[in-house]
């Protein structure tokens, strides 16, 4: 297993930039970005190769809301142009969610849809989305990693909020190329259940997040056992990426430091 740091959540009182540093001197070699449109990814780029680094992972919060069909063309725009991206910095993977992820001007987490839809319908442009973006993909090396947001905090009506239904996403397609993201944080938000979602999707997911609840800190600040869950993964064999989308309760070092404590076999 090996950690990854997510650049939003850590040494935040540091330019984004400098803080790949900062993870640098802690042992960490993957970094993860969030909204790339919004950062400065040529300079993300100079300074983590310039470190013996790499960018894991980002996504684009303009790639629109596959589960409304007439937003599909603008979806695939942004998608072709967040392919390119990561091509030219060498990112090899993607988020994908079902929704676009945006603070509205109303507080709303996602953006409203251009027309009513029912489930079915939703469900049914969710898979002809992704088909078309995966189609896309399929011109690079990247992988795209669907993940399920919960509806506690992310308002305003995200469709895909389980990792179940995420799951089920993912099987259909059964390509390397789109595989599920595990979230601790999500998941046990909107479901719980964490234990027997492991187990349920094991062989799905190449990267799990360790985020605590119920406030998204590093295990052992919240509800979560990560005793157990880091148990669970050894059992399941896991040997993927360990991602710390969570925020430091404490100074980042000492906040690792419980991290590793927990996941002792992480590089």
């Amino acid at each position: 297993m090996e950690l990854t740091g997510y650049l939003d959540f850590w040494f935040r009182d540091l330019p984004i930039v400098a803080r790949i540093g900062r993870f640098h001197d802690l042992g960490i070699r993957r970094v993860d970005v969030w909204l790339w449109r919004e950062r400065p990814m040529r300079e993300i780029f100079a300074e983590c190769r310039r470190l013996g680094m790499r960018i894991n992972s980002t996504f684009n919060g303009e790639c629109g809301n596959l589960v409304d069909a007439t937003d599909h063309a603008r979806c695939l725009r942004a998608w072709e142009e967040t392919l390119e991206m990561a091509v030219a910095y060498d990112i090899p993977h993607l988020f994908i969610f079902s929704n676009q992820v945006e603070v509205t001007p109303r507080g709303e987490w996602v953006q409203r849809l251009n027309r009513d839809y029912t489930q079915a319908e939703m469900y049914a442009n969710l898979l002809d989305g992704i088909e078309q973006v995966l189609q896309r993909a399929k011109q690079t090396e990247v992988q795209l990693w669907f993940e399920a947001l919960n509806t506690f905090h992310i308002h305003g009506g995200v469709f895909v909020s389980t990792h179940d239904l995420a799951a089920d996403v993912v099987r259909r397609f059964d390509d390397p190329q789109l595989r599920l993201s595990f979230d601790c944080y999500h998941q046990q938000r909107t479901a719980g259940n964490l234990i027997w979602g492991m187990e349920e999707y094991s062989g799905l997911y190449p990267t799990f997040h360790i985020g605590d609840c119920p406030t998204r800190q590093e295990p052992g600040t919240g509800e979560i056992n990560f005793a157990n869950v880091a148990r669970k993964l050894d059992e399941l064999g896991y040997d993927g990426l360990i991602g710390m989308e969570c925020y430091p309760s404490t100074t980042e070092e000492e906040a690792l430091a419980t991290i590793r404590s927990h996941f002792p076999r992480v590089a």
